[in-house]
């Protein structure tokens, strides 16, 4: 496949959005990448697509910022270019809920790899012998495409309803040690920040999410596909396109769920 397509997303303190936005928007427009990159004042959170050498070269030049020197991306392929423009963008917030208390960047929630969720989801306890349940953050529509079997699905429309599903569920969750997973690690990493702030004791994040895992375990536990916000539609736990973008006729692309990345 010749489309590198890669998912990251940091949380760090930023100034001078209007200065970065634009910046960003030129090193991406010369190489021809397209995508999504949101910004706001708690970090940033980007969708891109090209060639491997232009994706490499644009992650050289925004490591070069110090702010974004250990950025950490997620990888996968696709025969052709999934997404149909460049969009850089400010926001109040890379991945709304709606609480400005929760600020990841200031101290992120304790987070398991996925080889180690796989261990405790072998097993079906964490290292202290606690039961482990999985929890899925991710909209509905999401996860109905594929989940952690047996993972807690409340069925929310959208991320902001988060916190009011969990305060609705928090007795269910008392006495287990709870992994927040989502796409590639945005989501889940503040409903960590915002579980342990509810007082549940043990809460871990899916660290790198959905995608992460993909790569490094695979479908162990799994059932299903990873919805992702692009022509693609899904990938499958070999990180391969539900849909090859390769083939689609340009008069009839596929539809996507929405133009913004949420990982």
């Amino acid at each position: 496949m010749k489309v590198l397509n890669i998912a990251a997303y940091k949380f760090v303190a930023l100034e001078g959005l209007d200065g970065l936005q634009a910046g960003m928007r030129d090193a991406l427009e010369i190489r021809a990448i397209k995508g999504t990159v949101l910004l706001a004042n708690e970090g940033i959170n980007l969708f891109l697509a090209a060639p491997r050498a232009d994706i490499h070269d644009f992650l050289e030049w925004l490591r070069r910022d110090e702010r974004f020197y250990d950025l950490e991306v997620k990888e996968s392929w696709s025969n052709a270019q999934p997404f149909r423009k460049l969009l850089v963008r400010i926001r109040p917030e890379i991945i709304r809920m709606n609480h400005p208390a929760i600020q990841p960047a200031a101290g992120r929630a304790p987070a398991v790899d996925a080889l180690t969720l796989k261990r405790w989801l072998d097993t079906g306890h964490d290292d202290a012998g606690r039961p482990v349940v999985t929890l899925d953050t991710r909209n509905a529509f999401e996860v109905d495409v594929g989940t952690f079997r047996h993972a807690i699905d409340w069925r929310i429309d959208k991320f902001t309803d988060f916190p009011q599903a969990l305060l609705a569920h928090h007795a269910e969750l008392e006495g287990k040690t709870v992994v927040s997973f989502c796409t590639g690690g945005i989501r889940c990493e503040k409903a960590a920040i915002f579980m342990r702030e509810a007082s549940v004791e043990h809460v871990f994040q899916l660290d790198g999410g959905i995608l992460k895992y993909f790569e490094e375990v695979g479908h162990a536990h799994f059932d299903g596909e990873c919805f992702v916000f692009d022509d693609r539609r899904a990938v499958n736990p070999a990180l391969a396109p539900r849909v090859d973008v390769g083939v689609l006729s340009d008069r009839q692309p596929a539809k996507t769920m929405k133009s913004c990345p949420v990982i």
